[in-house]
């Protein structure tokens, strides 16, 4: 195979089971590669930009502007220079890095808490669309980390940080802090679509989301949203939130009149290529679920039960954690590995690979993989176990027994997938 996503994929590959597992991973990370998924699906022939089996005539424009927030956007207007080169009039995106563009600019933004930093690109995103006339074409580039990432007015940035806090304690789902956040910003939940109003605008989706709620992804900025102030004061109030200064959402519908949105990617593309690369393996393969919300035990115990010989189980979801104390490292991903080596769930020909499709599980690993060797591995640190998931602290652990996945940063952003192979050796 060409490269590897997994940059240390040849010492973690140290059985045949390892091996296949770790393939099946980077099938996914492949699925989801965001230029390969602008350069596949947004063409450009002789003045007509087709995406996804629609088609727009650009001679009807007079000016096109690319505006875009989240993990994947920065990639992503780079492979959309590459199709439209200098018909981009105009263009901002804010991403967790700046990167070389040409036609667009492109700012570093903070993930997952909001900072001032986020506000120049957010405000230079609502002057880029703001006053735009009926023959402007505004592509919007969304994807996952753009609730965070994406902030106008000031205002936001302080009201954003403390509802991110104070949700992390609650562990509740994505779907109820968004509706939040879509009541503190201008340019979420609609917001950007009636600022952009009456232009033709394109929504260009990479979604994080588990299931098809696509309008949550990045709260929603070129979707009509259904909530009011009264549904997002109703959870404020329910979980003990803070005080906020709420503002309603557009609900005429002809702000939405001209907006095209387009999911270029989700959980699923990323599934299903890991389950036709399981076939290919000549393994089975059994998808359980692609919004898997439950705590990560809960979780964990759901892959388990579907455990069959020569299968691969795969899910994907954001598995509930709920933080009840700061200053520890790592995410989801390596406390469900650790969890399923604390309680020893996976037997000597079975693989499980918990892994953050952006790279990054609340740190610069993107995962674990574990098996009867990771027990070992474990154990010989000499690290507590329970002290680790007890402190949300899990980061370390894996670190010295070598046992994580290290990809970098991958572009993408589809939420966390999990895989558990079972093949008799």
């Amino acid at each position: 195979m060409g490269k590897h996503w997994i940059k240390n994929f040849t010492e973690l590959a140290t059985t045949p089971n390892r091996k296949l597992a770790l393939e099946i991973a980077e099938a996914g990370l492949t699925a989801i590669g965001t230029t390969d998924v602008i350069l596949n699906k947004v063409k450009l022939e002789n003045n007509i930009l087709k995406i996804d089996g629609e088609s727009f005539d650009l001679t009807k424009y007079s000016r096109i502007k690319v505006v875009g927030f989240g993990k994947c956007s920065p990639e992503a207007g780079s492979a959309l220079e590459q199709v439209l080169g200098d018909k981009i009039n105009m263009g901002a995106i804010v991403g967790l890095s700046k990167i070389e563009t040409k036609y667009i600019e492109t700012f570093a933004g903070t993930h997952p808490e909001p900072s001032m930093a986020n506000i120049i690109p957010g405000q230079k995103i609502y002057e880029i669309i703001k006053d735009s006339k009926e023959d402007d074409l505004i592509i919007v580039l969304v994807s996952g980390g753009g609730s965070a990432l994406l902030n106008y007015p000031e205002s936001e940035v302080a009201q954003g940080k403390m509802l991110y806090n104070n949700f992390l304690k609650s562990g509740r789902t994505i779907n109820e802090i968004n509706t939040v956040r879509k009541h503190l910003s201008l340019l979420k939940g609609g917001g950007l679509a009636k600022i952009a109003y009456p232009a033709t605008v394109l929504g260009l989706i990479f979604s994080d989301v588990p299931g098809d709620n696509f309008s949550e992804v990045a709260s929603g900025a070129t979707y009509k949203d259904e909530s009011t102030n009264i549904d997002a004061q109703k959870i404020i109030d329910e979980y003990n939130l803070g005080k906020y200064d709420l503002i309603d959402t557009p609900k005429d519908d002809k702000y939405f009149n001209n907006v095209h949105n387009f999911v270029l990617v989700s959980n699923k593309t990323a599934v299903e290529a890991m389950a036709i690369k399981s076939k290919e393996l000549g393994l089975e393969s059994k998808i359980i679920s692609t919004e898997l919300y439950d705590e990560v035990d809960v979780s964990l115990a759901k892959i388990i039960e579907a455990r069959q010989n020569d299968t691969v189980i795969l899910a994907a979801g954001e598995p509930k954690l709920v933080v009840t104390k700061k200053g520890g490292s790592g995410g989801r991903c390596l406390y469900m590995g650790l969890h399923a080596v604390k309680e020893k769930i996976v037997d000597a020909d079975s693989i499980l690979i918990p892994l953050a499709s952006d790279g990054m599980d609340n740190s610069d690993s993107a995962g674990a993989i574990v098996d009867e060797k990771t027990f070992k591995d474990i154990e010989n640190t000499g690290i507590s176990i329970d002290g680790s998931l007890e402190n949300f602290d899990v980061y370390p652990i894996f670190k010295k027994s070598g046992d994580m996945l290290m990809t970098g940063p991958t572009g993408a952003n589809v939420s966390d997938l999990m895989i558990l192979l079972t093949k008799k050796n």
